[in-house]
């Protein structure tokens, strides 16, 4: 069962809160395992946009959509026999399950932690995002860490965007995924 599931093209979510460097991670993951990444904040409706840049936080009635447009991108790349990387902060177990359900189960986490002063430090440091550093407090709140959860890589963020990206390709490697 192992060697069909190496066989078989993946679906990687690169998660954690706002800061923790997900687009910057799923880029190099991306490059490093041949797949196409998406950048899950692309797919949010404009009023969830809207919402965040205002730093309301989002509800999971405003989430529920956005997650459904990332299983499908997903899903269409599986179909094609294609895998892809997604940036998508998957805050709660059960927006991680029903991602899970989008790919029939085909699905790996990167999980990006890190402390909430680096966190905050690095959100200060971006540029034109849409997210500001205020909403950090409500993504902790919500934030469900997914230890134990299956097919989980765990990579602790402090650490440069290449060292963080070659941890999480071990963790990957580890769940059986390799370039």
């Amino acid at each position: 069962m192992m060697s069909e599931q190496m066989n078989k093209p993946h679906a990687i979510i690169v998660m954690g809160v706002s800061g923790c460097g997900k687009s910057s991670v799923g880029e190099k993951l991306a490059e490093a395992l041949h797949l196409a990444f998406v950048e899950g904040d692309a797919l949010h409706p404009a009023a969830n946009v809207e919402k965040m840049s205002k730093g309301i936080p989002l509800t999971d009635e405003d989430r529920m959509p956005w997650l459904d447009l990332i299983g499908e991108d997903m899903q269409a790349s599986l179909d094609k026999s294609e895998g892809i990387i997604v940036s998508c902060s998957a805050l709660k177990r059960v927006y991680r399950d029903r991602l899970r359900a989008a790919v029939g189960g085909n699905l790996s986490f990167v999980y990006l932690e890190g402390s909430k002063a680096l966190l905050t430090k690095r959100m200060g440091e971006r540029k034109g995002h849409f997210m500001p550093v205020s909403l950090l407090e409500s993504q902790l709140a919500t934030l469900e860490v997914p230890t134990g959860e299956p097919g989980v890589a765990t990579v602790d963020i402090d650490d440069t965007v290449d060292g963080i990206a070659a941890t999480a390709l071990k963790g990957l490697a580890a769940l059986g995924i390799t370039a």
